[in-house]
């Protein structure tokens, strides 16, 4: 059994048996995390991968299901790490997937330059402005906007992390798309995929996925448009598919 304080609760990950600790004031992860997930080209056998801004740690979740390499998770604020602690422990996989607690503009320096052939975030996607309106919760005020990290120092520290020849992937919103290619060029990251998510047929693109790999060769590769729900708000095919396989 596992502990569950104040208002969490145990959910299972869409399409799995693994379950996630989430809690509707601290955090609970959005399709966003499920997409990158699904999105990034990972070593199958084995290898070192490193998801940056973990929150619940919902993505080494996920990735565990695709890889038998190891996993670490990122995450600065102490509840959201303590939370995905206790979901690695309730599933049993604390010998491949690991958590640790601090910042990642840190983690060069703690776990040295260059040891991961993949790198994972779902960073903050909000410019932390003067005059942008933040969440008065403390957690989701820092997971949405740009206050612990911004973007370039999320591409700075993929590319310092990435082996080279590894991959380094990111969900975020596709008005940062310019800001992301040129981050990643300046840090020695070359975009190589890149996939818009639309919520409906005809509506405008909300989330862009895109991976790079580190000294890579030019040559972008722009997928397939991907289409969340149909008209009668119900999962598209290929939705039902990426959650619960064919």
């Amino acid at each position: 059994m596992v502990e569950l304080y104040d208002d969490e609760r145990l959910d299972y990950l869409l399409g799995e048996e693994l379950k996630i600790i989430q809690s509707p004031s601290v955090f609970s992860f959005s399709l966003d995390a499920v997409l990158l997930s699904k999105f990034t080209h990972v070593p199958i056998r084995k290898g070192k991968l490193i998801d940056l801004c973990t929150g619940n740690g919902v993505i080494p979740l996920f990735l565990s299901t695709r890889t038998n390499g190891e996993i670490m998770g990122i995450e600065i604020q102490e509840r959201l790490y303590e939370m995905a602690t206790r979901s690695v422990a309730f599933n049993k996989l604390e010998e491949r997937v690991s958590l640790l607690h601090g910042d990642i503009k840190d983690m060069p320096r703690i776990l040295g330059r260059h040891q991961f052939d993949v790198v994972t975030c779902n960073p903050p996607y909000f410019e932390s402005l003067p005059t942008s309106e933040k969440n008065p919760n403390e957690h989701y005020a820092i997971a949405r906007h740009e206050i612990k990290c911004n973007l370039e120092d999320v591409v700075r520290v993929s590319s310092q992390l990435v082996k080279q020849g590894g991959k380094v992937s990111l969900v975020h919103r596709p008005e940062r798309l310019l800001d992301i290619v040129m981050y990643m060029r300046e840090y020695g990251i070359e975009p190589k995929r890149i996939q818009l998510v639309y919520p409906k047929q005809g509506k405008e693109a909300n989330i862009l996925l895109i991976e790079g790999i580190r000294d890579g060769k030019k040559g972008l590769k722009i997928l397939p448009p991907f289409i969340v729900y149909r008209d009668d708000d119900t999962y598209t095919a290929e939705m039902n598919e990426l959650i619960y396989g064919k």
